[in-house]
């Protein structure tokens, strides 16, 4: 497959043309924005995971 075997020489030209795209300004604050998207999600999913814990507490009692 295309995509099976990614290798660092794959991740360099990756992240040069990433650089090359988004400047060495916006980077971090691209990875500041996926750091709060993918903090957001773990909240939500533990969230979930609470109320089923709690919907299960009370259908037993």
């Amino acid at each position: 497959m295309f995509l099976g075997a990614i290798g660092i020489q794959q991740i360099i030209v990756i992240a040069l043309i990433v650089l090359l795209l988004f400047g060495g300004k916006k980077i971090p604050e691209l990875m500041k924005g996926i750091g709060k998207g993918v903090k957001m999600f773990k909240d939500g999913m533990s969230g979930i995971d609470d109320e089923l814990k709690d919907n299960s507490k009370d259908s037993a009692n």
